[in-house]
């Protein structure tokens, strides 16, 4: 069964902890064990039963609640698999947020309707970084409707303020979903509420599923496969690699980018198997009737005319987590490239998605760049092939940020 990873964002406080231990209680995928255990850490701490502290990994998450590292627990809902990502919402652990969040292809957004809490500058930051990992369908949980009297004037006040700004950074309005629950109390997660019964689009859940659903994409498109290496197998030199795009066929003409070495496919291996053809999201083992010289890892396998462009001055949008420094590098299809320099063109605000011509940017800041590498690499923009659009940025070994590549 595919398992679909979907990311929870949002300010610390807002209830992602505790909307996941809700829903691994309400469809039955905590244990009795796990569930008596945070019963009686709840206790420990003189606190009613948190949902949060089945979720919640170190005992310094459950006295100080909040969440330190990225933790993923697994649901199910009517036949469909899903991997809850829970990243940590305070700013200062944005390099957590952003390596846990890179995993989903669905977010949800966590606001809390509660007084004095509400949309916060770390929302929006966490909004941002999201669409730049490449996640376009997004659902807000509205939360702690218990807190406002199930307020529907409320519920629609943080809709309209989040809007605008939600499609000023680039989401489709058809893709993003207002939802009210309440975390804590366990209402409209997997059944509906009364005390909700002004909102007529379901459950939590029921908008997850029916988004999912939307999301599955019909194979198609331009052969692309990301080459991770090379291996013997059965005294054959095989290349193994992950079809991002289109499908792969035995007997098939294919090109090597940045080698710009041809091949003909002669043997296609996956799971172990011998196949005919290979399709989007395969891993594959490939032979070829004529030897492939050279590293192979990094490389992206194309056919027919329609083919990446090697460049080695891309134009991107960044986010910066650190400080920049010297030896900068940036990895790309796993391997790692080294870079000459990053130009900032204009400097972006996350928190409102406005643009200055300012050039001086510091962590937590995004900008449009061009970021100039010591050599050719296969890319595309990022709205065309999310994987060969999108990179993340070192110095020395310190993570610096993300980047995603644009025309």
């Amino acid at each position: 069964m595919k398992v679909y990873p979907i990311s929870l964002l949002g300010h610390k406080d807002h209830g992602k902890s505790t909307l996941i231990g809700s829903l691994l209680m309400q469809t039955g995928a905590a244990t009795q064990a796990r569930i008596q255990e945070a019963e009686q850490y709840s206790k420990k701490l003189h606190k009613d039963f948190e949902p949060a502290f089945i979720l919640d990994s170190f005992a310094e998450e459950r006295t100080g609640e909040m969440t330190i590292d990225t933790t993923r627990a697994e649901i199910t809902y009517k036949g469909l698999a899903f991997a809850l990502i829970d990243v940590p919402g305070h700013e200062e652990l944005i390099k957590n947020m952003i390596s846990g969040a890179s995993y989903g292809e669905i977010a949800i957004l966590l606001v809390s309707a509660k007084g004095g809490e509400g949309i916060q500058p770390q929302t929006k930051r966490h909004l941002y970084i999201a669409r730049m990992l490449g996640i376009d369908t997004l659902i807000v949980a509205v939360n702690k409707m218990d807190l406002i009297d199930y307020d529907q004037e409320k519920f629609e006040e943080i809709r309209h303020d989040l809007s605008s700004f939600i499609e000023k950074i680039g989401f489709e309005r058809s893709k993003v979903h207002f939802v009210p629950i309440s975390a804590y109390k366990g209402e409209n997660l997997v059944k509906t509420c009364k005390s909700l019964d002004w909102y007529g689009e379901g459950t939590l859940l029921d908008v997850i599923y029916r988004s999912v659903k939307k999301e599955e994409k019909a194979v198609g498109g331009p052969l692309r496969i990301v080459a991770q290496g090379s291996i013997v197998s059965a005294g054959k030199s095989m290349v193994v690699g992950r079809v991002i795009n289109g499908s792969i066929k035995k007997g098939e003409r294919v090109c090597f980018l940045p080698s710009k070495i041809a091949a003909v496919v002669s043997d296609i291996v996956v799971n172990g198997k011998k196949v005919g053809r290979a399709f989007s999201g395969d891993n594959v083992a490939l032979a070829f009737k004529n030897k492939i010289n050279g590293e192979t890892r990094g490389s992206v396998i194309y056919s027919g005319e329609n083919k990446p462009s090697l460049k080695d001055s891309i134009n991107a949008r960044i986010f910066l987590a650190g400080k920049l420094g010297k030896d900068l590098k940036i990895k790309f299809n796993g391997i790692d490239v080294g870079c000459k320099g990053i130009k900032i063109l204009r400097k972006i605000d996350p928190t409102t998605g406005d643009s200055s011509s300012a050039k001086n940017i510091k962590p937590l800041d995004a900008a449009e760049a061009e970021v100039t590498l010591i050599k050719n690499i296969p890319t595309e923009d990022y709205n065309i092939t999310r994987e060969l659009g999108r990179f993340v940025f070192y110095s020395g070994n310190k993570f610096l940020g993300i980047g995603i590549i644009e025309r």
